[in-house]
């Protein structure tokens, strides 16, 4: 019996949809079954993940209390309290990931006891004082609690190790019985591929036109992109004249505006910036020349009243002529450090090899008198800087710490420590003090606690200080109480800032 066309098509697509649908339902069940033992294998995971964790934190719990025995600082006990509700919530998680294994509930039973124990034999030992040998005693004692807690943790481990391999078995024989269920049911989805495989080309043809459309506006993106990148680079190195010439109206079009705009106000903020260090240049000039010559050629003339009307000065006459050279000194003084301040950071960093202990011992014997004693740490770093500015800092503070005691003999001392990135160095001295809300005020230039008649100051010294340590991206702060002397920390960089090389041609970016 022949079948007709049709019939031929409608048996051959109930075939084809019955053998479609029982390779479906097995390739369903498959995956069903892959996604069950999958999910077991997770949860085995999990209970290993939670096992290594509880076993990890005991352990650190024990080593945050013999820290804290060992160092005494009590910003232990508080990871200690932490590690404390990690164990807790761990072994929670543990007894929910288990309840269906009765073998487990019982190992987390003992260990649940142990646990405990543990805690309060740590807790025990929170409260004694921290020295090295109660350190000791407690890693003797609770050896062997905390070898018993492995044990029962790795009791669970091997069970779920053991669990673990046999569904990872399970879950790869559905692995592989489930592409043989799906590539039944690709055959014959091939036959509906096959009838719209026309359509598919069609597509490809018009996806590989807009595909060839997206790379020259990508190609054509990635070079303006390229462009805005040269110029951020130029402007790092210091060219402020560089321009984009980029006429689109579109974002980056935009953005390449508005480069160009920052680049102008850059290029004329800087060319302002110079005019005004020539004109402190200029300032210096003349205060180092045509300020100080009229104070010389008044110092000579008190000099010369002084010798040649020796005879005809009275008492009152050369107590004024002793207060007119001091203020001259004092004026003198004044000029110079405003000098010092206009140039300091200003000068080009000259990296070299500076053993700080050498170098603060030189600063001490030069400003430091005999009724003073400097005691140096031996662990004063040698490292690449710039020797003449922390010379200056030193010098500086050694000095006003001399200058400003309260008696002709007192004692300086010098602390370091290093920190990630810097270096933070103190002065101390047992001198009067300052007052709190004086902290500030003294870094401020012309500023000074006492009377310029009992301490000849200027007031410029630790501005200057300060002013160099931001220059080279430190900080400087005074901790101090008055009675109870006063301790300048600052911090210092362990290597140099690279310094911008300036570029003064034009740069047009095409």
């Amino acid at each position: 019996m022949r079948l007709n066309l049709n019939t031929k098509i409608r048996l051959g697509f109930g075939i084809a949809l019955v053998v479609l649908l029982l390779t479906s339902l097995f390739a369903y069940m498959s995956i069903q079954q892959v996604a069950y033992y999958t999910n077991r294998v997770e949860h085995t995971y999990k209970v290993l993940q939670h096992t290594t964790d509880l076993r990890t934190q005991v352990r650190d719990a024990q080593g945050a209390i013999r820290s804290y025995l060992l160092m005494g600082d009590k910003a232990y006990l508080g990871n200690y309290d932490n590690l404390v509700s990690d164990i807790h919530r761990n072994y929670e998680s543990l007894r929910h990931l288990t309840f269906d294994n009765p073998d487990h509930q019982r190992r987390l039973d003992t260990l649940g006891t142990l646990m405990a124990q543990e805690v309060l034999l740590l807790d025990a030992w929170r409260q004694r004082p921290p020295t090295l040998y109660a350190a000791r005693d407690l890693v003797r004692g609770d050896r062997r609690q905390l070898e018993q807690i492995r044990a029962v943790i790795a009791q669970i481990k091997n069970s779920e190790d053991l669990l673990l391999r046999e569904r990872t078995r399970n879950r790869d024989i559905w692995e592989r019985t489930a592409p043989l269920a799906i590539i039944g049911s690709a055959v014959l989805t091939i036959l509906l591929v096959l009838w719209l495989f026309s359509r598919i080309v069609q597509e490809l043809k018009e996806k590989e036109s807009l595909q060839t459309e997206l790379a020259a506006v990508n190609f054509n993106t990635t070079q303006r992109i390229r462009l805005i990148e040269n110029l951020a680079e130029q402007v790092v190195l210091g060219d402020y004249k560089v321009k984009i010439r980029d006429k689109e109206q579109d974002s980056l079009g935009k953005l390449a505006g508005s480069l160009n705009r920052m680049t102008q106000t850059l290029d004329y903020t800087f060319e302002a910036l110079n005019k005004r260090n020539l004109e402190l240049d200029q300032f210096a000039y003349v205060a180092s020349h045509d300020l100080k010559a009229p104070l010389r050629g008044i110092g000579a003339l008190v000099k010369w009243m002084e010798e040649e009307l020796s005879h005809e000065l009275s008492v009152q006459m050369r107590e004024y002529l002793a207060m007119l050279k001091g203020r001259l000194t004092r004026l003198d003084d004044l000029i110079n450090g405003l000098l010092a301040y206009a140039r300091a950071g200003r000068t080009q960093p000259l990296p070299e090899e500076v053993d700080v202990r050498g170098l603060v011992a030189e600063v001490a014997e030069m400003v430091v008198p005999h009724g003073f004693t400097v005691d140096l740490p031996p662990s004063l770093p040698p490292f690449l800087t710039d020797r003449l500015s922390l010379q200056q800092v030193f010098t500086n503070l050694l000095s006003n710490a001399v200058k400003h005691h309260h008696s002709g003999q007192g004692h300086l001392s010098i602390g370091v420590q290093e920190l990630k990135k810097e270096y933070e160095f103190s002065v101390t001295d047992d001198g009067p003090g300052i007052a709190p809300e004086y902290h500030e005020k003294i870094f401020q230039i012309f500023q000074t606690l006492r009377d310029r008649n009992t301490a000849e100051s200027t007031g410029i010294g630790l501005s200057i200080v300060r002013k160099i340590i931001e220059e080279h991206k430190g900080s400087i702060r005074v901790q101090s109480v008055p009675g109870q002397g006063a301790t300048f920390v600052f911090t210092w960089p362990k290597t140099l800032a690279p310094v911008s090389q300036v570029i003064t041609p034009a740069t047009v970016l095409f």
